[in-house]
């Protein structure tokens, strides 16, 4: 992190964000793409049936919660697009594909 961040509040991050480079938003991405890849991969193990529909609720329920992030934490533009665009529904849909029986 640069040198003189605070990010363990909103206040520091806030403080903070004009002095983030785009590296620092990788662990992020990561985070938010992971969680909805691995929620979504347990629900649509553990779905008798429907296994898409089980995974990418669980992708939409991530997103709204990234959605809620957006509006609450400071972040580029360009973060924000990607982050909305490319962590919850995609990995949600692979991870449901990934479980659905289609030989």
């Amino acid at each position: 992190m640069p040198e003189g961040t605070d990010l363990t509040t909103e206040e520091g991050l806030i403080a903070a964000a004009d002095l983030l480079q785009p590296i620092h938003y990788l662990m992020p991405f990561l985070a938010h793409a992971l969680g909805a890849f691995v929620g979504a991969l347990i629900a649509g193990l553990i779905a008798a049936t429907h296994k898409m529909t089980f995974a990418l609720s669980i992708g939409l329920v991530f997103l709204i919660g990234g959605i809620m992030m957006v509006l609450s934490v400071p972040s580029p533009t360009w973060f924000i697009v990607v982050d909305l665009v490319l962590a919850y529904i995609p990995m949600a849909y692979f991870a449901g594909k990934m479980t659905t029986n289609k030989a």
